[in-house]
């Protein structure tokens, strides 16, 4: 049987609110410490102070099914669920700093690949790739809509690019729980005849968040059974936003102040 959906209150939307504007706050905060020597355990470390003791959250990794550490920091070649630890990042890295937290129950969850210095134009690209593709995606959701029009989206903004989309982890619905239905594929699968589309809902919320590699799209865990790499070792990038469904489109929950500009909110 199929996890069922959770269609939000109005009181949980609010909670689900701040929760997300919470999280964004936890990725404009680390920004300054993205720097050359910094270990990303250290960046772990900063997070999770600033988390617990000036927000008051959760952070929703740590000891979540066995995670050791309060974010995932995933650089250059991993793709996702990266374990910080004592490497130092170097002039030329990409890092994906992951956030989530827990406030008052509800979770919010984001991620933003950075740049150390100066990167290599291949790492820019498939940075802007990636992320550009996640803002595609996010402009079409409305009620109504097949949520496989995500995919579709995705990969259409990125194929013209020659650059893969990761198939084995995908979005998520989120809410009172890290991870609820649905899945959200990042590519387009089209569905078995006869089946009927899922369609969104006002109340739906759910994760957007494309992995895009340079290389092909196999991947691959690592001996911590955390750590995800491309197999053949190209560069990764991924960006991720906490999307509602409203009665006439969307709203990002995690949006950060450098980009309310493009979204015209205030």
């Amino acid at each position: 049987m199929k996890p069922s959906v959770t269609i939000k209150t109005a009181e949980e939307i609010e909670k689900m609110r701040v929760a997300g504007r919470l999280a964004a706050e936890v990725l404009e905060m680390i920004e300054e410490h993205v720097q050359v020597g910094v270990s990303t355990d250290t960046l772990n470390r900063i997070c999770h102070d600033y988390m617990v003791n000036e927000q008051g959250t959760i952070p929703a990794p740590l000891n979540y099914r066995g995670f050791p550490k309060s974010i995932c920091t995933s650089v250059n070649h991993q793709i996702c669920h990266g374990i910080p630890n004592e490497r130092t990042l170097k002039k030329g890295d990409i890092i994906n700093i992951d956030i989530t937290v827990i406030k008052e129950g509800y979770h919010g969850d984001t991620s933003k690949t950075f740049f150390v210095g100066e990167p290599s134009i291949k790492a820019q690209r498939v940075t802007e790739v990636a992320q550009e593709s996640m803002y595609e995606a996010i402009s079409i959701v409305k009620p109504g809509m097949p949520l496989s029009d995500v995919g579709k989206t995705i990969q259409a903004f990125v194929k013209p690019y020659h650059f893969s989309i990761v198939q084995e982890y995908c979005g998520h619905g989120i809410g009172k729980n890290f991870h609820e239905a649905p899945q959200v594929l990042h590519y387009y699968e089209p569905a078995n005849p006869g089946t009927t589309p899922f369609l969104l809902k006002p109340g739906l919320t759910f994760t957007i968040e494309p992995m895009i590699n340079v290389g092909k799209r196999h991947t691959k865990l690592l001996s911590d059974n955390w750590t995800v790499v491309t197999k053949d070792r190209s560069i990764s990038a991924q960006w991720e936003h906490t999307i509602l469904v409203t009665e006439t489109g969307h709203e990002i929950l995690t949006l950060r102040t450098e980009e309310k500009a493009r979204f015209n909110h205030a």
